[in-house]
């Protein structure tokens, strides 16, 4: 039975599943959007929300956490810099968006982009500062 058992195995084992996430959060901190499937872009919400949540408060313990959980220097970095740490300040909750794509050509697999929030594509950025 399955009482009080959260999350998917995705067909991997706990290794494996661990270093999964580990890799789609640092890719999502860096990049500020992945496409993934969207079984493992639900999961990847449920773990990277709780970094942005430890991120709003910049604390030698709160990095070092960070650090230890994500293994990715840059990554932590990012996630508690001035402005990425701002930009979520005020938002209780509910960092990440989900947007169904379409099926993956080899095993029509359900696929999806993970997202912040406040996400604008580079080319409206450029667009914006060009105003």
């Amino acid at each position: 039975m399955r009482h009080n058992v959260t999350g998917k195995r995705l067909g991997r084992t706990t290794n494996q599943r661990k270093a999964l996430m580990k890799n789609l959060a640092t890719a999502l901190i860096t990049q500020e959007r992945v496409e993934t499937t969207l079984v493992k872009a639900k999961e990847l919400r449920k773990y990277v929300e709780p970094f942005i949540t430890l991120a709003k408060v910049d604390t030698v313990a709160n990095r070092r956490l960070a650090m230890a959980r994500l293994g990715n220097k840059t990554a932590v970095q990012k996630l508690f810099n001035a402005d990425f740490r701002n930009r979520f300040q005020d938002r209780p909750g509910g960092y990440t968006r989900i947007l169904k794509t379409s099926y993956r050509l080899g095993d029509a697999a359900d696929m999806a982009l993970v997202e912040l929030v406040d996400y604008t594509l580079p080319e409206l950025k450029d667009a914006e500062v060009a105003k």
